[in-house]
């Protein structure tokens, strides 16, 4: 399990639950999954997000891979995923961090949540502190990875 920001590009006149409640009843099981189809445009905006998040966070690791494109960030903070697929993406982060440990990460998570929206246009929302990316607190969102880190290692190891 990880904890888990999740980014769509919002439909007119909806808002984010509306556009993933409409997305997710669109969503069959039996069927197979389809490979991803960039854009011209939304390539470039994976680009910008390497770079970008390369200069300002730190090294990254890519992959592409058939249903999305993967950047790994494994730094002094910590480890997270971004998994970027042009009209939606999300980042997960391990449940390895207690406490207070778990700010450094969750720092540079909304920082590279920032970025993703500011260059793909896509709006971030972490269900997990029910904040929206943009004006969400980090404060508040690293209390709850940490707790729910410190409660798995100590109910679950």
């Amino acid at each position: 399990m990880t904890y888990d920001i999740q980014f769509l590009r919002v439909l007119p006149g909806r808002t984010f639950d509306e556009t993933l409640e409409k997305i997710n009843s669109a969503y069959d099981p039996d069927a197979g999954l389809k490979p991803m189809s960039l854009t011209s445009d939304q390539r470039a905006v994976w680009d910008r997000l390497i770079q970008r998040i390369s200069q300002e966070v730190g090294a990254v690791t890519t992959e592409e891979y058939p249903y999305s494109l993967t950047l790994w960030r494994d730094g002094p903070a910590g480890h997270l995923q971004l998994d970027y697929a042009g009209d939606s993406a999300d980042i997960q982060i391990p449940y390895r961090y207690p406490g207070r440990q778990a700010l450094p990460i969750m720092a540079e998570a909304y920082q590279i949540a920032r970025i993703l929206a500011e260059e793909s246009g896509l709006e971030g929302y972490d269900y997990e502190a029910a904040q929206p990316v943009r004006t969400g607190d980090i404060d508040v969102a690293a209390t709850k990875l940490g707790g729910i880190a410190r409660w798995a290692q100590e109910n679950l190891t």
